[in-house]
């Protein structure tokens, strides 16, 4: 057996540690297993623009981000956060909450693409939460500012990631049931969708009670600066 393609393996690990590009680093790594396999610099080009081609999500995503980049060229961070300080009432909490409500719904409807890191994380609810986290704490750093934007992409995940699975034609759960039939266990999907909704409903909870505690941290370190400690 020949283990030479494996480093393209060690090639993703090197390049995701040094935080480099992921696409590159991907790519990279494709191209090292592909010629240490011993295919022909031509073939593996065409197998690599033919697995682009027909990913038809991945040729959505890179129709979208030429838009969000314009829209954010035109200022669209800026009217987010103008947008929050208008709505007074509507605080860092119920923001992130009410997305990951919003986020999980979706996810289970079969809708993961509606939403997302780069069509509304990064233009819309990071600068949303930036500036509802400024009604709380006026002057952020620059490590408060990057705990907001962790938080409310690691809301966006957990809202896609466990809605996603009581959804019963998405790849998640046909791959459960793949799993277990391999191991002689017989599931349907609509089993399997059912026995994620405790699961999904609990992840709500949990990164719901992880907001409000990142909320009340950031009051409590407000009002530690106004007293003076």
């Amino acid at each position: 057996m020949n283990y030479w393609p494996l480093l393209g393996v060690a090639v993703i690990v090197i390049g995701f540690a040094l935080r480099l590009n992921a696409v590159p680093v991907v790519v990279c790594a494709a191209l090292v297993s592909g010629l240490l396999a011993g295919m022909h610099p031509a073939d593996l080009l065409a197998l690599l623009g033919k697995s682009f081609v027909s990913s038809r999500m991945l040729l959505l995503f890179v129709l979208v981000l030429p838009a969000i980049g314009l829209l954010e060229h035109a200022g669209l961070r800026e009217h987010a956060q103008r947008w929050m300080e208008q709505l007074r009432g509507l605080t860092l909490a119920r923001l992130l909450i009410g997305y990951l409500l919003v986020r999980e719904l979706l996810a289970m409807l079969g809708l993961t693409g509606v939403a997302g890191a780069a069509q509304t994380v990064r233009p819309l609810l990071a600068p949303m939460g930036e500036a509802a986290a400024e009604k709380i704490k006026p002057d952020l750093t620059r490590e408060d500012r990057e705990q907001v934007r962790a938080v409310a992409a690691a809301t966006d995940n957990i809202g896609r990631f466990f809605g996603e699975d009581v959804f019963i034609a998405l790849g998640a759960v046909l791959l459960i049931q793949d799993f277990y039939a391999r191991h002689g266990i017989q599931l349907t999907p609509l089993s399997i969708a059912l026995w994620s909704l405790p699961t999904a409903i609990a992840a709500f909870v949990i990164q719901s009670v992880r907001v409000w505690l990142f909320q009340r941290r950031l009051r409590r370190q407000a009002a530690q600066q106004k007293s003076g400690v």
